[in-house]
């Protein structure tokens, strides 16, 4: 028979479960803290801050804050982690949209991409008991960037792990497996130093296994680095690109394809003048950058003498509109003699920009719907045939998925141009955020890589990743100058998306595992208190 509780003894208790109670309560609130602590130092690794070694510091401090967590604490510490990221990272969606949208669309789409890290961070729970854990627990953030590059809206790559790294120890791994194992490397070197950090004062072997995690993808990417070689082995090819520049007026740059056109020709005719001068060399191939102005399918005898008088063959970034036919994002071979030629059509479309999902939902929210035509997505590789070069030519936001550039290397590009008009985003670190994909771009594929941008930052980039020349913001200006033709084909290109694959399929292999081992721990336990009561 069960003894009485006396009134004395009730204080007593509720004295011990306030005991018990308190410190949860803290230890719940220091978490929470160094989570979304680390969620933003994560945000400081990104450009235009030469912070790359933040990275692995936020993920260790996130590895801290998940340790002994279950399912649905690592839900919600991945989602704060995320958020904590996200919501500075994408702010210059406040500079593109104004005031009259309001935080909505930047919160919404900083809460989806969070819920990814949310959704990595409750596997992570379920993999944390497994033998070499930081790798499983790497390998499952990184597992969750292939779907959000898919979902929702075509996906939205922006934030990967990667693209914090445009310089540093592991740059040099994108030659090898692209941007997933480069993020992989710096999450596992994260992970690795928070299971160090809890086991300093153990014994010292248990230590070997998380010493080796942190520092051995570092070692291999300062291992790599003497393999990246930037010689020229197809020759060099003078490129000069054409920055007209645009007013800064976020959202109401729909309204002012006339002056990006204007500005455009009138910058075009200074380089020719410098040209002319013998201040700037001959370029053999000039850049105008995306959407600098319009094309109907017939002749533009302005166009055509503005390309004659630089005396070389351009890339033109225009919205083409064939008579009856749907527009299309292109970038288009402009000959000096023959006008314009081939073109490569933007296939990876901007949701809301160059179309519109869900057309009937999307009135509710965004009042420019009404003036807004879907864009008709091109299907042919980013590669054309222009200056005697095959040169990839993915358009702006392509560089953030894979396959765009991948895919135009395969198709034998010596040279990556990447024409984009950031304009939109005002003088936010957009254009810097963009940069450094290029940079990653150029390790990846070993490739030079020339970015032409509106407004800015134009630059030229090494196959290492070095930046050689840029522009500023805001800004009306050329550059000019001889870069590497390339034909090497890293493993990254020859592996393509296998890597990818490889670490999504042995992420789902780890939380399988870890499903089962919780089971057996879990039906261990119970047999074991079965036990106990039965004695």
């Amino acid at each position: 028979m069960a003894a009485p509780v006396t009134a004395s003894g009730a204080p007593a208790r509720e004295k011990r479960n306030r005991e018990r109670i308190r410190p949860s309560w803290r230890g719940w609130l220091l978490r929470l803290l160094l989570t979304a602590a680390s969620g933003y130092v994560f945000y400081l690794s990104f450009a235009p801050r030469p912070l790359w070694w933040l990275a692995p510091l936020a993920f260790a401090g996130f590895g801290l804050a998940l340790r002994g967590r279950r399912l649905w604490g690592g839900l919600g510490y991945g989602f704060v982690f995320g958020l904590a990221m996200y919501l500075p990272l994408l702010i210059w969606l406040q500079d593109f949209l104004g005031a009259d949208f309001g935080p909505w669309p930047w919160l919404a789409l900083s809460a989806t991409l969070a819920a990814y890290l949310g959704v990595g961070g409750a596997l992570c729970t379920l993999v944390a008991r497994l033998p070499g854990a930081p790798a499983w627990m790497a390998l499952v953030i990184i597992a969750t960037e292939t779907p959000r590059t898919w979902w929702p809206l075509g996906g939205f790559p922006w934030g990967r792990v990667a693209f914090s790294q445009p310089e540093g120890a592991f740059l040099s791994l994108a030659s090898i497996g692209g941007a997933p194992l480069v993020g992989f490397a710096v999450v596992l070197s994260g992970f690795g130093l928070a299971a160090l950090l809890t086991r300093l004062n153990r014994q010292r072997h248990t230590l070997i296994a998380p010493a080796a995690a942190t520092l051995v993808p570092v070692l291999a990417g300062l291992a790599a680095w003497p393999t990246i070689a930037t010689a020229a082995e197809g020759g060099t090819l003078t490129v000069a690109t054409v920055q007209g520049n645009a007013p800064n007026v976020g959202l109401a740059l729909l309204n002012e394809s006339a002056t990006l056109r204007t500005n455009h020709l009138r910058q075009s005719e200074q380089l020719a003048a410098e040209i002319r001068a013998g201040a700037q060399p001959e370029p053999d191939l000039v850049i105008w950058p995306e959407t600098a102005t319009d094309s109907f399918g017939r002749a533009d005898p302005v166009l055509n003498q503005a390309v004659a008088d630089l005396g070389a063959p351009t890339l033109v970034g225009a919205r083409f509109r064939p008579p009856g036919g749907q527009a299309q994002n292109v970038e288009i071979v402009w000959d000096p003699q023959t006008g314009p030629g081939a073109r490569y059509a933007k296939q990876q479309l901007v949701p809301f920009a160059e179309f519109v999902p869900a057309r009937a939902i999307a009135e509710w929210v965004t009042p420019f719907v009404d003036d807004t035509s879907d864009m008709l997505p091109g299907s042919a590789p980013s590669v054309l045939d222009v200056a005697g070069t095959r040169v990839a030519t993915p358009i702006c936001y392509e560089i953030a998925y894979d396959y765009v550039s991948r895919d135009a290397v395969d198709n034998g590009a010596q040279l990556i141009v990447l024409p984009t008009n950031n304009a939109w985003f005002g003088k936010s670190e957009m254009s810097y955020q963009q940069l450094a994909m290029a940079r990653l771009r150029a390790v990846e594929h070993s490739r030079a890589v020339v970015v032409s941008a509106t407004s800015g930052v134009s630059a030229m980039i090494a196959p290492d990743g070095t930046i050689t020349a840029s522009t500023s913001e805001f800004t009306a200006a050329s550059l000019v100058g001889r870069v590497p033709l390339r034909d090497t084909t890293t493993l990254s290109d020859r592996l393509g998306a296998w890597t990818e694959y490889g670490l999504v399929s042995a992420a789902l292999a780890g939380v399988l595992i870890g499903l089962g081992y919780g089971r057996r721990t879990r039906r261990a336990s119970a047999d074991d208190t079965r036990a106990t009561g039965a004695e």
